[in-house]
């Protein structure tokens, strides 16, 4: 059964009120997880970025916004309760060490490496010795790049599935490429999924499916009009439950590839097969 994750990110705005709707709106969808996005600030961006002017609705420089786009440990506690109480998992995707190593007191289930990390090469040593059963999105990477990280994950014996993505936000629908899913069971064989920011549609991650992936991340939001970079390349509610109806509808007509004889076609091959007796 395909593993589907709603990526919230950094969709909530830093509020956990929208936080909140956004986990209602992924239970209610039928997804099997959600997930966040936790930087340390200082640690990602260059002190001339985030002193650089930008307004948003925290303040006028980069800082002021990247801070505002973050969610407290505080606020993180009250989700895992929030989660449990919801009966759906939960996980992050760390973009430095520092935020992998704080969000460890939760025990999540799941560890998410983004796209942007797959070359951060320590930090994926740091994921790896956890263990967990990790998602790695490989936009905007090399096959080279995807090997090393490979390598890492297996040195130790650390479960993982591979994501076919692509960096662009939205992405255009002629660059999905979703073929790389095949070239990349082949190559590493390992289970290969596929992560989403193209616009609305929900088609891709349904061909997806079709070609065997084993899980779909798509980014979700209340609204596409909201604030913030990665609300465009998200599904609102309804393109979200469509999305899950329809992956769940071509698994059942896929099937398990065993041929048999099903029991509606019993009164057929009774009826038409009987004169060769």
């Amino acid at each position: 059964m395909v593993f589907i994750t709603a990526e919230i990110g950094i969709n909530h705005n830093g509020s956990l009120k929208i936080a909140k709707q956004l986990i209602d709106m992924a239970v209610e969808a039928g997804c099997d997880a959600v997930k966040f996005q936790a930087r340390t600030v200082e640690k990602i961006y260059t002190k001339e970025i985030l002193d650089s002017k930008r307004d948003s609705p925290w303040g006028t420089t980069t800082r002021e916004q990247k801070n505002g786009l973050e969610l407290s440990e505080k606020d993180y506690k009250i989700i895992d309760k929030y989660c449990k109480k919801k009966k759906i998992d939960w996980f992050l995707s760390c973009w430095d060490i520092d935020s992998q190593i704080r969000m460890r007191k939760f025990k999540t289930k799941y560890n998410k490496i983004a796209s942007a990390m797959l070359t951060h090469t320590k930090l994926l040593h740091k994921v790896a010795e956890e263990k967990k059963h990790t998602f790695i999105s490989t936009g905007m990477s090399t096959m080279k790049d995807i090997t090393k990280a490979v390598k890492i994950f297996r040195s130790y014996k650390c479960p993982f599935e591979l994501m076919h993505s692509h960096s662009a936000y939205p992405m255009e629908l002629n660059e999905a490429n979703i073929r790389v899913i095949q070239t990349l069971q082949k190559k590493f064989k390992c289970n290969i999924g596929y992560s989403g920011h193209e616009t609305g549609s929900y088609l891709i991650p349904v061909i997806a499916t079709t070609l065997g992936a084993s899980s779909i991340e798509r980014h979700i939001t209340l609204s596409r009009a909201m604030y913030g970079s990665d609300q465009s390349a998200s599904l609102e509610k309804t393109g979200l439950i469509r999305m899950i109806r329809d992956i769940r509808l071509v698994e059942s007509i896929l099937g398990d590839g065993k041929k048999k004889t099903w029991n509606s076609e019993l009164p057929a091959q009774k009826k038409l097969r009987q004169i060769f007796v």
